[in-house]
């Protein structure tokens, strides 16, 4: 097994027993919808979410780490989407920044019918499409929601990591942590990496947020 391989399962083993809501992120009146945990998840990598341009029937992107915050509102469906990437050389994480730099083409989330109708936890019976707000009944069909917001943590090796903190500005949307943060044991018990995560919520970009619903 070659370094990348084993690194990518190294990354996959650990991101699977994080929680459904990404560590460190606080429940906010900017985000009060529901957090899946959308992959890694258990199951055939068919069945998992994953992001696409609109028209595309092809070149998916499928972070190693991905998470959804659905809208509550039927009505008015999005997600906001927190990525986790590892990059195990400067020239993988230069890619996968690219596929995540801002531009005026829109971003779609599908969620496959198998993942919506398959529970959250392991022993639980109700399935995802039941807990997420803007499902209404069970789904026949992918839904297929698009992309309000987008988050990524990208993860380097440790030379990498100092090597881009020293010498690179970061955009607003990304954040970086060690690989070893990310594949240590219970990576998402860590204080450094929860405050982090913290940071990618949308309630962290204001100083206050009003004490009631102006909408």
């Amino acid at each position: 097994m070659n370094d990348k391989i084993r690194l990518d399962n190294e990354v996959r083993r650990s991101l699977a027993a994080w929680p459904q809501c990404p560590p460190g992120m606080q429940p906010s009146a900017k985000q009060n919808g529901t957090w899946l945990r959308a992959r890694p998840e258990n199951g055939r990598p068919a069945t998992q979410p994953f992001l696409k341009v609109p028209g595309a029937t092809r070149l998916r992107t499928l972070p190693d780490g991905l998470y959804l915050h659905f809208s509550p509102r039927a009505d008015e469906p999005f997600v906001d989407i927190l990525c986790i990437e590892a990059c195990g050389t400067v020239q993988n994480l230069m890619d996968k920044r690219a596929r995540f730099a801002p531009s005026v083409t829109s971003l779609l989330a599908v969620c496959p019918v198998d993942w919506l109708c398959a529970p959250a936890q392991p022993g639980s019976a109700v399935p995802r499409w039941r807990i997420i707000g803007m499902c209404r009944r069970e789904p026949r069909e992918p839904l297929v929601v698009p992309v309000r917001d987008a988050r990524v943590l990208f993860a380097l090796r440790p030379k990498d990591y100092a090597g881009f903190a020293q010498s690179h500005t970061a955009q607003p949307h990304e954040f970086f942590c060690p690989m070893d943060t990310l594949i240590a044991a219970d990576p998402h018990t860590h204080q450094g990496l929860r405050g982090l995560i913290s940071r990618a919520a949308l309630a962290a970009n204001f100083m206050e947020l009003p004490a009631n619903d102006l909408t």
